[in-house]
């Protein structure tokens, strides 16, 4: 007798994984080693940025009031009494009627309160020519204006960009305490998957899978182990889950979850006492997305089909992994895009349909299905940048309407506010 499945919304299958993360031990590792993970403490500015006024400019540091005569018919002469460049400080104060030439990023020297760029001068031996006036405050970089000492300037939870990297090396940061990456087990599962360099025979078809999810898990922040197949033996097949998750923090596999005589997983679940959160999810495609928790660790059943194989694992398996490093923005980014055609397809479950966003006539997002919409497709998921989400219960859609997309990689125009499907934050 088949098992029947009770279908769950897709928000509340998106709660029951995120009840379960816990974040991973923080630990310490030099600034540059940090690329991509996920800073564990706040950073408190514990200087003035910039420390002291400097020059942003090559050019010449001079009291503004020296120039209020200045014109282009009468310029004003400035005796040039020294020269510094980054890092050195000036010998002497600027007085009246002098300059001293100045490079980007030294410090202002005493007395002096403007900086005139060398391209809007005209040197003549130890004196300087400036046919305009200035006023205090012309062209300075301040102590302290682009960050106060004592003021927060990074949250823990944000992943270490390049930018971030800047900062954490402009307060002395050296080494950088992080969340520890999570190690992602992948099982295919199937008989009839083959090696990418073997070649195609009659029923079989090239494991595209494992690479995609590989790949997935890395874009996650994940460390990615490839566990291998596993046939369509059940005792083998449970051997292989077991031994995953002796060496993986989170465990993945591919097909094997829906009920033909083949699909193991659920009696595999339950060999293990595994509880199942879910095994059925309102929503296509993926709709036979299985999870499990085995104690602190989640078992992750996705589809075997491509498409549906990708989409559940950016709606469930990408945002735990990225909570167990302690992100605090696990969720794709959500907004509003315009349909660039029809979609007559009518949706009874939540359909997140692969498809590709761009920006036209200004700022406004254009979103376009790509491919064919199936579960079992793959190609159009290389072009594949955004996934629409059309709720159940919809008869299609016309083109020009106003759809929900969710962004997969980030691109498009800045920063949008980031969510899951309900509204929950980790």
């Amino acid at each position: 007798m088949l098992e029947k499945r009770q279908p769950i919304a897709v928000e509340t299958a998106v709660e029951r994984v995120a009840a379960c993360i816990k974040t991973l031990p923080i630990i310490e590792k030099p600034l540059e080693e940090a690329d991509g993970d996920i800073l564990a403490e706040s950073v408190i500015a514990d200087h003035d940025v910039p420390p002291f006024d400097r020059s942003p400019y090559d050019g010449y540091a001079i009291r503004a009031e020296d120039t209020a005569q200045a014109s282009r018919t009468e310029p004003v002469r400035l005796k040039v009494v020294d020269k510094i460049g980054a890092g050195d400080v000036a010998k002497k104060a600027i007085e009246p009627g002098t300059a001293i030439r100045i490079m980007t990023g030294a410090a202002l020297p005493k007395g002096a309160d403007a900086i005139v760029k060398l391209e809007l001068t005209r040197e003549e031996g130890d004196a300087v020519w400036i046919n305009r006036r200035f006023h205090s405050g012309d062209n300075l970089s301040l102590q302290g204006e682009d960050a106060k000492k004592g003021t927060p300037i990074l949250d823990a939870g944000r992943p270490i960009t390049p930018g971030v990297k800047a900062v954490l090396a402009t307060f002395g940061y050296a080494r950088v305490k992080v969340y520890k990456k999570p190690t992602v087990g992948v099982i295919a599962t199937g008989s009839e998957l083959l090696d990418i360099d073997e070649p195609l025979v009659p029923g079989k078809i090239r494991n595209s899978n494992a690479y995609m999810i590989l790949s997935q898990i890395k874009k996650a922040g994940g460390i990615p182990l490839d566990l291998g197949r596993m046939a369509d033996d059940f005792e083998q097949s449970y051997r292989a889950v077991k031994s995953g998750l002796d060496v993986a923090d989170v465990l993945i596999t591919t097909g094997g979850v829906s009920v033909g005589d083949f699909d193991y997983l659920p009696a595999i679940y339950k060999k293990l006492g595994a509880e199942v959160l879910f095994n059925k999810v309102a929503m296509r495609p993926g709709s036979v997305t299985t999870v499990a928790r085995l104690g602190d660790q989640l078992l992750f059943g996705l589809s075997g089909n491509p498409s549906a194989c990708f989409v559940g694992f950016e709606l469930f398996a990408a945002p735990y992994i990225k909570g167990l490093q302690g992100n605090r923005l696990p969720y794709l980014t959500k907004m509003k895009a315009v349909l660039g055609h029809d979609f007559p397809k009518a949706n009874p479950f939540t359909r997140f349909v692969r498809a590709k966003v761009t920006w036209e006539e200004g700022d406004r997002a254009i979103v376009r299905p790509v491919g064919l919409d199936k579960s079992n497709a793959v190609v159009s998921l290389a072009e594949t940048n955004a996934l629409m989400v059309l709720p159940g219960g919809t008869k299609g859609y016309e083109k020009g309407a106003l759809v929900d997309i969710l962004l997969l990689f980030g691109e498009g125009r800045g920063e949008f506010s980031i969510e899951n499907l309900s509204g929950h934050r980790v």
